[in-house]
């Protein structure tokens, strides 16, 4: 097992890692639409997806991994109504690849957030 750490995202808020690597896949913690100096990004739910997005690209590039390994998504809203704005961002990000993905609805994330979005990648 390996501990992913990388200060291109932001650092944990509590006692976890921002991945693990196990055998040939990679499990990325919760990322918030924190900047990588743990201050919330400002403007709306597409704001935050992006901010998202960037967090998990840098954790994806510190494990040796690509958007393209990812093969499941589970993502944590606040409002559901947001939904088409985060498919927007997720087809955006992904482009041709379909990971599997879930999405819910939550009574409240950490520091206020609107999103937070986790991967499951392959590396083998």
């Amino acid at each position: 097992m390996d501990i992913i750490q990388t200060n291109d995202a932001p650092a944990a808020i509590g006692p976890y890692s921002q991945a693990v690597s196990v055998g040939p896949f990679l499990y990325t913690s919760g990322q918030i639409p924190l900047t990588k100096e743990g201050h919330i990004v400002e403007g709306g739910i597409a704001e935050q997806v992006a901010q998202v997005f960037a967090n998990l690209d840098a954790v994806l590039k510190a494990a040796g991994s690509t958007r393209e390994q990812v093969v499941k998504v589970t993502i944590f809203m606040t409002d559901l109504a947001e939904f088409q704005v985060v498919n927007e961002a997720c087809a955006s990000f992904f482009g041709d690849h379909r990971p599997a993905r879930s999405t819910v609805q939550v009574a409240a994330l950490p520091r206020g957030a609107r999103v937070e979005i986790e991967f499951i990648a392959y590396r083998g």
